[in-house]
């Protein structure tokens, strides 16, 4: 293991003085003089090649986390490589200015904010180095996602088995400092049990490898000398001096998070420097690389659900669920699922679960199906028998997709109800959220635990690791009151009591950072916290690792982010911001809670942009803390006006990804239209705006001339300046107007129509043809009035020509969309009130009527009306009784995401199973078009970037045969011009079957 140290440090301390020196905390805040910002920002930009930001908006993105807690860092810095990581660390150490390596920005404890120089390793530092099948070890960067090191492993059969329930984008760096742990705990420890070897940096310039360490070993790198040897000295005069004490007072409990891992240096457990590094918070070295352990992953799983008449004695039932040997045991009560039903989310996961007031999971992992479930059989067996007490339900859960509806409840349900509904009742935050006890005693904690919440006066939910005894708890704290946080200090105070009653540990997941460090004296003792100061003071004599955190604690109630100083705004606003959880502009943005499910890399359609980029600011997350940062004008100062809003937000493809993803409902795409119409006020809008934005009224006079206009925007040279002129990337091909509308070819035949089925409004539907459809592929229409027609309906089109206005959105053209919106809600007034349903081919479009016209027109009589009565064609032809015949051939689906996020994809998958089809719905988030946003020529590479994410590989990969089927005519549009692939609508396919038409995969596909 080699040695580095920095020369311009000096001579070094000595190693035992070192150790029993007390160091003072580093004064709180920082306060770094306009010299020594000058300095350091010079500094920074002269050796670090990656990304050095001092601009607001940066400092924005990075002062809050998934905690109660916000602090405006110094500066931010995206370095390049781990090279480029030790570069900012040592500008940091020459400024003499704290520094604070973060990952993910999941913690919920304020880890990851503080006042320093904060390194973002999640975008270019995040290899997966190696893999060791053989050896069952892999080598990572710290900004490697835990999924991805999962994907790579599962490979080999293997698997990291620490997965905290935001594993899709919590890092293994961030794991690692917060000795992380997840559902699969059970099965193979905490982080801290899985890692081997970790490559650290200390602040003051030493570079090398830690890990177990023989005596032998030892005393050959304290003889060797140099920062290692001091730093080795040190903790082994720490550990002599400690090691009884520690022995005596160490939780013996497998969720022990709390603290510092000072027994890892005990002889007993091998010296082992780098595991007593494990959740230490970045605030004694900074990870490198980290050698983790891998696991055998079971390839085939299946769960068990238990119902229990209370969760006190589901936490009783522990020692029976271990007998079963399961590789999970989590435990969720009523208050999470009842909270889920009040705000009408998750009505299909929920009706899994059997009959009870609270809910275990267990599952189970064999080599084989058949294995898992005889295990799962019996455990589910045993309980309905009554073996563990009364009442008890169970349910046995094969299918992996409804396997992942159980967990998505247990992993999301706590944030999907982090609002509360009831004006009078404070939201439930995680200001006390994972304490661990002995899971034979988790029942009893539980009560105690529950009896002091009551007597608080709080509300609470309960969920958690029931097989380590960790639990989860999230509280109605009133932070937002000098009064209510008094109270809340005392709660604090007496839970930490009580877990030290019961042998527990005060953080059984989350690490201590700033919400349990200033009571971890309750816990430890005072000599043990010495210990802990010593142990930091030997790594970071300085104090300028993520200082305030851990020893030296800042306060529980200092740096809240919606503390008592919290102003909430009063905004006018153009759109209506009205839900379940309250009104207005500030409470939609309060629904992110930074879980950052929003920066997942793979499932799900949130959020192109981060996926494409691993910005920060391009992902929900990003853009909503700097919308609250915008409204409180303390970082961001310029309201409607932001440069750095509108910067994030430019990117922003208003897929509506959030809408449904996010399990807040984070409504980005609504955010964006408001703040660009406000913007725009005192700023000059883009030219796309007049081309794409309002191709709704342009789009008939050009189609009075078709081919001319396909001349002129096809036509070398014309075709060029005609895109420089609209803002539209010259890569790009303008789709073309077809020779004649629909409604033109559809007029006469309708009024026929009209005159020999007139008075029968009980089978008359009106079919919403948008201008995309009309004027461009008109054959969709067509398709669809073929359809509607054969199935026994009267098809009728608005007697004038209207627009929904979608495009609108996208530039900030509110008040035009509303007019179009209110000439809708006249021309069709009778029908709507007759409840004539209307069905549409183009779910962008039909998404207005679900989305923005409950926002524009909240009081109009008729709008609520004709939003539940708008359908999408599939969702409208699958649900009625009729007979279709039967087609051949392979499909392979992509929904467009507005489908996705307002009406779903099982219109499509029911109406493709009833035609006979062998369908698979690809996993292909969004397809990088977003109406508007891939023609523009700014954006033109971003949406390449993201296309070629999922869905242009998986599209290419499907055989020629097979037929490509997406609604969206953006969607055909980018697969069209990305692949080279035709893409049909469903409507189409439903009109072949009806005309007996063979499908061949050439041409259609």
């Amino acid at each position: 293991m080699g040695t580095s140290i920095d020369d311009e440090q000096g001579a070094s301390v000595n190693a035992i003085g070192a150790a029993e020196r007390r160091v003072a905390p580093l004064a709180r805040p920082f306060k770094g003089t306009a010299a020594v910002m000058q300095a350091l920002e010079a500094d920074l930009r002269r050796s670090v090649r990656g990304e050095v930001r001092f601009d607001q908006g940066a400092k924005a993105l990075y002062a809050s986390d998934a905690s109660n807690y916000r602090q405006v860092p110094l500066a931010v810095v995206v370095p390049a490589d781990v090279d480029d990581l030790l570069e900012t660390l040592a500008a940091c150490r020459r400024n003499d200015v704290p520094f604070l390596p973060r990952g993910g920005g999941t913690s919920q404890n304020g880890q990851c904010v503080n006042v320093a120089v904060v390194a973002d390793a999640s975008q270019y530092v995040n290899r997966v180095v190696s893999v060791d099948p053989a050896a069952r070890v892999a080598i990572v960067e710290p900004g490697v996602v835990c999924d991805t090191l999962r994907d790579a492993a599962e490979q080999h059969g293997l698997t990291f088995a620490p997965d905290p329930a935001t594993h899709s984008r919590c890092t293994l760096g961030g794991m690692i400092a917060n000795n992380s742990c997840g559902a699969h705990s059970v099965m193979a420890g905490k982080t801290v049990e899985n890692v081997e070897a970790l490559e650290i940096a200390t602040f003051d310039g030493a570079r090398f490898w830690v890990g177990p360490t023989s005596d032998d070993e030892l005393a050959r790198v304290i003889a060797a000398g140099g920062r290692q040897g001091e730093i080795y000295a040190a903790l082994k005069h720490l550990r002599d001096t400690y090691a009884d004490l520690i022995r005596a007072k160490f939780p013996r409990i497998k969720r022990r998070v709390s603290g510092f891992n000072l027994d890892q240096l005990l002889p007993e457990n091998g010296f082992n420097v780098a595991r007593a590094l494990v959740g230490t918070e970045g605030t004694c070295a900074v990870t490198l690389q980290a050698k983790v352990r891998l696991v055998k992953s079971p390839a085939k799983r299946v769960i068990v659900v238990l119902g229990f008449t209370d969760i006190y004695t589901a936490a009783d039932a522990v020692p029976h669920f271990m007998r079963f040997s399961p590789i999970a045991i989590e435990g969720l009560d009523r208050a999470i699922i009842r909270g889920l039903q009040a705000r009408g989310l998750k009505k299909d996961e929920i009706a899994l679960l059997p009959e009870g007031d609270a809910w275990v999971v267990l599952e189970f992992g064999a080599d084989t199906h058949e294995d898992a479930v005889r295990e799962a059989q019996a455990a589910a067996a045993w309980f309905a028998s009554g073996e563990a007490g009364p009442n008890v339900s169970a349910m046995l859960v094969e299918d992996r997709a409804l396997q992942a509806k159980v967990w998505s409840i247990r992993e999301t349900g706590a944030s999907a109800v982090a609002l509360s509904i009831d004006p009078r009742t404070p939201d439930p935050v995680v200001g006390w959220e994972d304490a661990a006890v002995d899971p034979l005693r988790l029942g009893d904690y539980l009560r105690a635990f529950q009896a002091l919440v009551d007597r608080y006066g709080y509300e609470t939910s309960l969920y958690g690791h029931f097989g380590d005894g960790c639990v989860h708890a999230r509280i109605t704290f009133d932070l937002r009151s000098a009064a209510g946080v008094a109270t809340w200090r005392k709660f604090l105070r007496e839970a930490a009591d009580l877990v030290v009653e019961f042998g527990g540990s005060l953080s059984g997941e989350h690490g201590d950072g700033q919400a349990k460090a200033e009571f971890l004296p309750i816990m430890y003792g005072p000599e043990l916290m010495q210990a802990m100061e010593e142990f930091k003071a030997i790594w970071d004599p300085a104090n300028r690792l993520n200082p305030g955190k851990v020893v030296h604690a800042y306060r529980a109630d200092e740096n809240l982010r919606v503390g008592p100083a919290y102003q909430p705004v009063s905004l006018q606003t153009k759109l209506t911001f009205a839900s379940r959880e309250g009104d207005g502009f500030q409470r939609a943005i309060e629904r992110c809670i930074g879980m950052g499910k929003c920066r997942s890399l793979q499932g799900g359609t949130m959020c192109p942009s981060y996926r494409a980029t691993r910005e920060e600011k391009y992902s929900t997350r990003g853009r909503a803390h700097l919308f609250w940062e915008m409204l409180q004008g303390d970082v961001i100062a310029d309201g409607w006006q932001s440069r750095e809003v509108k910067e994030a937000l430019d990117t922003c493809l208003a897929c509506k990804g959030c809408k449904s993803d996010c399990p807040t409902h984070t409504d980005m795409a609504s955010y964006k239209a408001e703040f660009l119409s406000h913007y725009y006020e005192t700023k000059r809008r883009p030219r796309q705006a007049l081309f794409m934005g309002r191709i709704g009224e342009w789009a008939p006079w050009a189609a009075r001339f078709p081919r001319l206009t396909n001349f002129m925007t096809s036509a070398p040279g014309l075709s060029s300046v005609g895109k420089w002129v609209a803002g539209v990337a010259q890569a790009r091909q303008l789709p073309k107007f077809a020779t004649r509308t629909f409604r033109q070819i559809a007029w006469r035949s309708q009024q026929t129509e009209r005159a020999t089925r007139r008075g029968d409004a009980a089978k008359k539907v009106i079919l919403w043809v948008d201008t995309f459809n009309d004027h461009f592929t008109p054959d969709i229409a067509q398709a669809a009035a073929d359809v509607l027609t054969q199935m026994g309906w009267h098809v009728v089109l608005p007697k004038n020509r209207l627009c929904c206005g979608r495009p609108l959105y996208d530039f900030g053209l509110l008040e035009r969309a509303r007019e179009l919106l209110t000439n809708i809600l006249d021309d069709l007034a009778d029908d709507i009130a007759a409840g004539v349903p209307l069905v549409g081919l183009e779910p962008g479009c039909l998404s207005v009527f679900k989305d923005e016209l409950l926002k524009q027109l909240p009081d109009h009589a008729l709008a609520k009306q004709l939003s539940a009565q708008t359908f999408l064609f599939s969702d409208f032809v699958a649900r009625q009784p009729f007979d279709w015949p039967r087609l051949d051939a392979d499909v392979v689906v992509h929904g467009h995401c507005h489908q996705k996020a307002l009406f779903g994809m099982q219109g499509d998958t029911a109406l493709l199973t009833k035609l006979g089809l062998r369908w698979t719905l690809l996993d292909t988030g969004c397809c990088g078009m977003a109406g508007s946003f891939g023609f523009d020529a700014e954006h033109y590479a971003l949406s390449g970037k993201i296309g070629e994410d999922k869905l242009f590989p998986l599209v290419r990969g499907a055989p020629k045969e097979t037929i490509v089927l997406t609604n969206g005519f953006s969607c055909r549009e980018q697969i069209e011009q990305g692949t080279g692939r035709h893409a049909l609508h469903i409507a189409q396919l439903a009109q072949r079957a009806l005309a007996g038409g063979a499908l061949a995969g050439g041409k259609a596909g």
